[in-house]
């Protein structure tokens, strides 16, 4: 039988449509353009998205940043090694060491960044100050460095290490100018947890005369306000000097006794009765009574004397209870005292004083004459003058210095002591008159002086004291000092004051004492006047007066 073929399923019929329905219509030709217009968009964007990514990629493999270990904090705690290298001062940088590479711990004083590939940084030590570059190099300095180190805040302290080089031209915002330094290393020893009060940029900018109208383009810091920010203000390179020449004074004073056989003697400041009168004095209470703060080394300096250490001074604070709310006063300062036995004559006192005046004015003006040019940038002065030849310093009585004044108009009634306007008259009187800003006063009426100076022996109405000025005002009151005591008892009396209130005092008197003098400085006034500050707080580190109490 032969086969026969397979039999085929015939096609399935498909329902014909209702009669009277239409038959679904495809995408029209405006979506679809639309749909391929959104998927052309779709391709494109990822097209994009893929490039972007693979551009970024290799810009990360072409950005390693080979200087990480170059730049960064340090850790807080740094005494874990000790490579013992050298550091140096900004102040030793010079051309000499052209190619030289030196490390250094500085503040940040400024920065600027140029571009991405440079940052410029005033980098500050004390009174001195260099420019560093930091310049994006191949395998040395990175883009990531770079922006760092500019984001660096100011006054921030640093660790830099670079190579010095001679500066193309001498770089004026700096106070070594004629080199450079070239940042190779980079590190943030301590940065700032708050926001600066002012820059020390803005606090090193010179003070206009009174006269003048205020420069309105540049922010000028208020006293009031470095006073309250202190910290910050001592950092200027005005205060640094001011307070290296501070330094200086108290060794120029230390120096120039120590080599005429004076010892150094260091009294109590806690009293139990007032030194020179109790208008001014400090009471506190000791215990169950009550004891005064020390308005100077006075008496134990006399009693040093009566007990024959022939010669003593003293550096220490000094306490005064008074209206210190001028430009010269303050109700704590540092007294630098002296006392000695007196051989023949009163003067042996005043002219050893004269002398260790004159020794510290020669020695700041040769020693210390880049700190006061540094001050002189902030405080424009005349030159302080002082007689230096043969004819001496200028020395007047009380009253051809009262001779002098009515001369310039002032009426006589009016002196019988010479007040603080007076004086500085009397400043530009013989500033004018002797060309000097430094003289001498002597023989003041009994009746200004306190109870243990010593009387004029041919007339009683005068003592045997004298007041050293400079630029017109007072800066150190001295005298011969009584050494009997039955004389001394009847001073105190006459100035109000009961013998046996301070008999351990007079008691020393007693037993013997050499007739003596001496005289007080108020260091923070010397160092105002020399360099002419206008305000005594500017040179006292951290002043006390009736308003303020901290910092």
């Amino acid at each position: 039988m032969a086969d026969s073929a397979p039999v085929q399923n015939p096609p399935a019929e498909q329902p014909a449509p209702a009669q009277g329905a239409e038959a679904p219509k495809g995408p029209s030709k405006n979506e679809l353009k639309k749909r391929a217009k959104e998927e052309e968009k779709a391709r494109k964007a990822a097209e994009k998205a893929a490039r972007q990514a693979e551009l970024e990629a290799q810009k990360a493999a072409a950005e390693v940043d080979y200087a990480k270990d170059f730049y960064g904090k340090l850790p807080l705690n740094q005494s874990q090694t000790r490579e013992r290298r050298e550091r140096v001062q900004i102040a030793s940088l010079n051309p000499n060491m052209d190619g030289q590479t030196v490390l250094l711990r500085a503040r940040v004083q400024t920065s600027r960044a140029q571009g991405s590939k440079m940052v410029f940084l005033n980098l500050r030590q004390r009174t001195d100050s260099v420019q560093a570059l930091l310049t994006v190099a191949p395998e040395k300095v990175s883009k990531q460095m770079a922006k760092w180190a500019a984001s660096l805040q100011i006054e921030s302290i640093v660790l830099a290490e670079g190579v010095v080089r001679k500066a193309p031209e001498f770089i004026k915002s700096a106070t070594v100018g004629d080199v450079e330094l070239h940042l190779t290393k980079l590190y943030l020893i301590s940065g700032l947890d708050s926001i600066l009060p002012f820059t020390v940029d803005d606090a090193n900018r010179p003070e206009p005369p009174e006269t003048e109208v205020e420069d309105v383009q540049f922010k000028r810091v208020l006293l009031d306000t470095r006073l309250n920010n202190r910290v910050v203000d001592l950092r200027t390179q005005t205060n640094q000097a001011v307070f290296k020449l501070q330094h200086a004074i108290g060794q120029l004073f230390r120096e120039y006794l120590d080599s005429r056989g004076f010892t150094e003697i260091h009294s109590p400041k806690l009293q139990g009765a007032a030194t020179e009168s109790g208008a001014s004095v400090f009471q506190v209470s000791y215990f169950k009574g009550k004891a005064f703060l020390a308005q100077s080394p006075q008496l134990a300096k006399q009693m040093a004397i009566a007990a024959d250490f022939e010669r003593v001074y003293e550096i220490g604070p000094v306490f005064r209870a008074e209206d210190s709310n001028t430009h010269r006063h303050m109700t704590e300062f540092i007294g630098l005292d002296l006392e000695m036995a007196i051989e023949e004559h009163y003067h042996e006192v005043m002219e050893l004083l004269d002398g260790l005046f004159l020794h510290m004015f020669r020695s700041l003006k040769e020693k210390y004459s880049k700190e006061i040019e540094t001050v002189r940038k902030q405080f424009p002065a005349e030159e302080f003058k002082w007689r230096d030849g043969p004819e001496g310093t200028l020395k007047l009585s009380f009253k051809e210095a009262v001779d002098l004044l009515v001369e310039d108009g002032v009426p006589r009634e009016d002196l019988d002591d010479i007040d603080t306007v007076n004086e500085k008259r009397l400043g530009r009187i013989v500033r004018a008159k002797y060309d000097t800003d430094y003289f001498i006063i002597d023989k003041f009426p009994l009746a200004l002086r306190p109870f243990y100076t010593m009387p004029d022996p041919e007339d009683p109405t005068v003592s045997n004291s004298y007041d050293f000025f400079m630029r017109g005002e007072e800066i150190l009151s001295g005298a011969q000092r009584i050494h009997d005591a039955k004389l001394l008892a009847e001073q105190m009396r006459g100035k109000g004051i009961d013998p046996a209130s301070m008999s351990y005092y007079l008691e020393a008197f007693k037993l013997g004492c050499p007739p003596h003098g001496g005289g007080g400085i108020g260091l923070e006034r010397v160092l105002m006047l020399f360099l002419k500050l206008n305000n005594i707080r500017r040179a006292s580190l951290f002043p006390r007066d009736p308003k303020r109490l901290e910092p």
